[in-house]
Order: structure tokens, then sequence, then C-alpha cells
């Protein structure tokens, strides 16, 4: 629940409720308006100019909260982001998210950052720009509220969530592992708002076929058609899908051949698998592995593997979504919980048994999508959540 000084009187714990709701209320344009500009900030995940751009406007806006700023220097992705902040206490919460979005340079001039009625568009609004500018105004509010952070707090931003997190989860487990609690500032599930409690792990697969090329024509018989074998393979890949251990094998993209007349040499398959439970991961890597050819004259290859495991629902992301419930109830409204498909970096945390809470973002849908928006009513109670959870975990 949010905190109240000891001895107050539950008429005064209500009357503290409300005016931190009215203080994010009269607060809200501001919050657009945070958010309207790192939107404007387009940073797709392939363009280190780009993103770095906006680490630096971000790392401005967190050292004026009195952050340190610490840079972590990527290579061939933008910068990461690390701003600790000083508190009373001596565990940390990480606040965790990333500014590198899905979308191309330009996409704003198709889809402008724009206000429609209780609707905020624009490239990454939802995933997860506004989150972002939640940290920044709760953060504000605890200083205001409390002259200074009632805890320490990290915040991890990383530039390269929507394309694996390759470079940058390294940096993430190890700020985990020093943090009391996790909070993900990805967007929040469906219109009500559910925070998630459970994520699937994903994997990537790469199955390659190797024929042997020959006339189709003139020498058909002495061709191994690569595709072919492709083919009967991804039957078989297709069949490990378990729905009911919530285990899903999906052939995504297939390429092979080179024209028509040529008996194909060569034949891929990319292959995304989800997981539910960690346990399944071996399992599923063991068949993918264990590919053999129908046609012998065929050989396969087989790289990639799990690369985020399963956020699941331990006992400790139970007790933190307990906790952002009784906040949520405090505030006025019923907090849900979600289990989904999709992985963020939360996976990363919670696989190493850290108590960790997704979904604390805005509100909204399109995520990926042209029709991207979050909607502007739900900012300020997301906003009193995540300074209520701050101060309770």
């Amino acid at each position: 629940m949010i905190k109240v000084p000891e001895g107050q009187s539950s008429s005064h714990a209500h009357s503290e409720v409300q005016r931190r709701l009215a203080y994010f209320n009269q607060r809200r344009d501001e919050i657009v308006s945070t958010i309207r500009e790192l939107v404007e900030i387009e940073s797709p995940s392939d363009n280190k100019a780009a993103v770095d751009r906006i680490a630096e406007v971000v790392a401005q806006k967190f050292s004026q909260l009195g952050g340190e700023v610490g840079i972590h220097q990527a290579k061939d992705f933008g910068n990461h982001l690390q701003i600790d902040l000083a508190g009373k206490s001596t565990k940390p919460v990480l606040l965790l998210g990333h500014y590198d979005t899905v979308y191309p340079l330009g996409t704003l001039a198709t889809m402008p950052c724009r206000a429609n009625g209780d609707k905020l568009t624009g490239p990454g609004v939802l995933d997860m720009k506004s989150g972002i500018a939640l940290m920044l105004h709760a953060l504000a509010a605890l200083q205001q509220w409390h002259g200074g952070l009632p805890r320490p707090v990290t915040v991890l931003l990383v530039s390269d969530e929507e394309v694996g997190s390759d470079s940058s989860r390294a940096i993430t487990e190890s700020l985990a592992k020093k943090a009391a609690a996790v909070l993900v500032l990805e967007p929040s599930y469906g219109p009500q708002g559910a925070v998630k409690t459970a994520r699937k792990g994903v994997g990537e697969y790469v199955v390659k076929v190797t024929g042997k090329a020959s006339h189709a024509g003139l020498d058909f018989q002495k061709g191994v058609n690569a595709i072919l074998e492709l083919a009967r393979q991804i039957e078989r890949i297709s069949s490990f899908t378990e729905l009911k251990k919530g285990l899903t094998v999906n052939v995504g993209i297939v390429s092979g051949g080179s024209r028509t007349n040529v008996v194909p040499a060569e034949a891929s398959a990319q292959v995304d698998v989800r997981i539910a439970r960690m346990k399944d991961a071996a399992g599923i890597d063991k068949k993918m592995r264990s590919l053999r050819p129908f046609n012998r004259k065929c050989k396969i290859e087989v790289t990639g593997g799990i690369n985020r495991p399963p956020m699941e629902r331990t006992a400790g992301v139970a007790a933190l979504y307990e906790q952002a419930k009784a906040i949520a109830r405090d505030l006025g409204w019923k907090l849900g919980e979600a289990a989904v498909g999709g992985g963020s970096d939360g996976n990363f945390t919670a696989g190493l048994g850290i108590p960790t809470l997704d979904g604390l973002g805005a509100v909204g849908d399109g995520a990926h999508a042209p029709h991207e928006h979050i909607l502007i009513s739900e900012l300020p109670r997301r906003a009193a959540l995540l300074a209520g959870l701050i101060e309770a975990v």
C-alpha cells in the first residue's frame, strides 16, 4: 500500500492518496510534453547515431534530478544509459527499460506524435518512451514529497531491446543482482492496464539444408533438392509445438534456390520458439539439434538457441504483484495481471530469481503498429503506482 506517516488515520491515508493523484493530474500535460519530446527523437535499433541522440537527451533529464549518469559504450548499437540516484536505504530498486524502437527513420512523417482526444499517437509512444517519462516524473515526485528519494534507485535504459539485447544483457543482469526488485516500464497489457507477471522465453534457430545443384531439365536425377528436404523438416519442426505446455514453434522465414531451372542446393528456415517454463528449454533445444535428413544425401545444420529465459510467476514476482495491487486499490482501481507471449529484458532479471514486475508502463494499444498509441487519462495513476512501488519494495 501507499506509505503514509506513522500514526495517521485512515482518513489521512485516503487524503494522501488523493493528494498524490491530484499531483500527477495537475502535471499530466507536463508528462505528455516529456513523452512527445522523446517520441519526436526517432531512435531505430539499427541506427547508432539516432539512438545515441536520445540517450543524450534522456541523460540530461535524469541528471537534472541529481542522478549520476554512466554511459555503457556499445560498438554496433546505441550506448546504454545507467543512472544512479541516492536514497535513504541501502539496496536499490532497478527501473528497467529501453529507448530503441522498431520504426525506421522518417516514420514521423506518416505517423506523427499527435494528441487526438484521449489518445497520443506516434512511433514508440507505447513501447516504450512513455515508460521513460513515467520514470522521470515519478522520481521527481518522490524527491519533492520526501525531500529526496526514500531509497536508492538505479535506472537502466538500453538501446537494443527490440533486437535481442545482445550487447546489454550482461549489464542488465549485473545490476539486477544488486537490486531488491526490478520494475520494468514496458507497456501494460490490455485496455485495463494489467501488469505482466509472466512472459514466455524466446529462442531463435536457423535450419540450413545443403543438397546438390543440377540442371532441372538435363540432369534432374543428379540433383539433390534442398527445398524438398527443408519442406519435410518444416513439418517435423512444426510438430514440436505443445500448446498445453505453452510451447510454440513457428517457422517464420524460408529461403532457398537460385533459379527455377536449377535443382536447389541450399535452403534455410528461421524458427521462432517460445517457452513458458525454463525446464522445457533443454527439451526443445535437443529436438532442434537432433534433426536428421530424410534424404541421406542432404546435410542439415542447426544454429541458434534460447536467448531469453521465460519470466515465470515465482513467489517473488507474485509478492511484487500483491504490493502493486494494494497500491492500485488505494488509488481507486483494480490492477489485473497477465501472462504474455512476448519477451522483454525483465525475462533476464526474473531468470536470475530477482523479484520482477513488468508492464508498469502506459496503457494503450498497437505496439509496433501504425495505430500505436497511449491513453493520456491513464498517465497520472500509472505514475502514482510507480512512485508507490518504489517506496514499498
